[in-house]
């Protein structure tokens, strides 16, 4: 009897057990959800990947104090591809490894041409922040970005050069490490300067690298007597050819592309890179609130200015979660980002066509007393 009456004590304690399993089994929080980032975070493109990879963290730690995505918290997972296509591909398998939700990056065209094979062929979206390579340019792919194409920025420079300011002899440095963007770059610019009556006088390729003699190269171009020297380089070396120019010429106009508009290019250039024209997509003077608001987070967080990399990276990552908060089942990311279309930027509006390219506000600038300063 005493052995009978245990039984039910028994049972009520093994299901009261299990629900204690049960409930501590709900509590247990649900696997994070991962997010890759690619850039160069050495070398001399690392200014440029930093601060994409600080954007991209911003936006991340800024979802998660809200609550993540969906109940869960955002992880991102950052690889170094060095600007070195193999180790590229490498940091994207290790992405794919991990199984990430999206890649943000990489920052340069020629680390995208080296990569977009594997995430189509991963049917995973890679958003760029900075890539413009109209080699990617209306492919139906998974390659995506919130920028404009090589050709925008390259129109909009010629016309400059050659309706506002006047200049009809030009000549162009170009980085051949970066091929994929700079030989595009070229080519868009080459067409509109000349189309209106330009000349281009002699285009000199280089491969960025520590022996690269700038003093040498500088003597080249400056041998065509042209008024204009267009530079299309990276930040380092565009500052470090700025100087040889200047040592040499106190008159001819220099320009360089969007890929070198850091705040690098002006700390290393100095008083050779006052009066240098760009054409890019970011206008640090913007009173937008939310631009305000998140250059003041980012220079809390990060101690140092943003530049077109943070702003873009940042942009970059909360298309990619906005649209995760948005997928609904059976949708891919691709799918919400394209039917969406339009994402709010912190600076401006972020438009994308049908194949996943973008279009934003572009901005004239010069560096004026230090500092990018708007045209119009």
């Amino acid at each position: 009897m005493a052995v009978e009456s245990s039984l039910p004590r028994l049972w009520q304690f093994v299901a009261a057990l299990l629900a204690i399993g049960g409930a501590l089994a709900g509590c247990v929080p649900p696997e994070p959800l991962r997010l890759g980032f690619l850039g160069g975070l050495s070398g001399r493109v690392a200014d440029l990947g930093i601060a994409g990879r600080n954007g991209a963290m911003l936006a991340v730690e800024i979802r998660n104090s809200s609550g993540g995505v969906n109940g869960r918290v955002v992880e991102l997972l950052v690889e170094d591809d060095k600007q070195d296509p193999d180790l590229a591909r490498k940091a994207v398998g290790r992405l794919l490894e991990r199984k990430v939700e999206a890649i943000i990056g990489p920052m340069t065209s020629a680390m995208a041409v080296a990569t977009v094979p594997l995430v189509n062929e991963a049917e995973l979206v890679m958003l760029s922040p900075t890539v413009t390579t109209t080699t990617l340019t209306g492919i139906d792919d998974h390659f995506l970005r919130v920028i404009a194409s090589t050709a925008e920025y390259a129109r909009i420079s010629a016309a400059d050069h050659f309706e506002r300011l006047g200049l009809r002899r030009v000549a162009v440095a170009y980085d051949l490490r970066n091929r994929a963007y700079t030989e595009g770059w070229l080519a868009d610019y080459r067409h509109a300067f000349e189309s209106a009556g330009g000349t281009l006088n002699i285009t000199v390729p280089f491969s960025s690298s520590e022996e690269t003699s700038f003093a040498d190269l500088a003597g080249r171009l400056l041998s065509a007597k042209p008024e204009l020297v267009l530079i299309l380089a990276n930040s380092v070396d565009a500052a470090l050819l700025a100087q040889q120019i200047r040592k040499r010429d106190g008159v001819v106009r220099i320009g360089t592309s969007e890929w070198a508009a850091t705040e690098r290019l002006i700390e290393l250039g100095g008083k050779a890179v006052e009066g240098v024209m760009i054409a890019q997509f970011v206008d640090r003077d913007s009173t937008q609130p939310a631009y305000v608001a998140f250059r003041r987070r980012y220079v809390e967080r990060f101690g140092q200015e943003p530049g077109f990399g943070g702003l873009t990276a940042f942009d970059a990552a909360n298309v990619v979660l906005d649209a995760l908060v948005a997928r609904q089942p059976g949708q891919t990311l691709k799918q919400v980002i394209l039917v969406r279309g339009v994402f709010s930027g912190a600076q401006s509006e972020i438009r994308f066509d049908a194949t996943g390219d973008a279009a934003r506000e572009t901005y004239l600038t010069t560096i004026r007393d230090g500092s990018f300063v708007r045209l119009h």
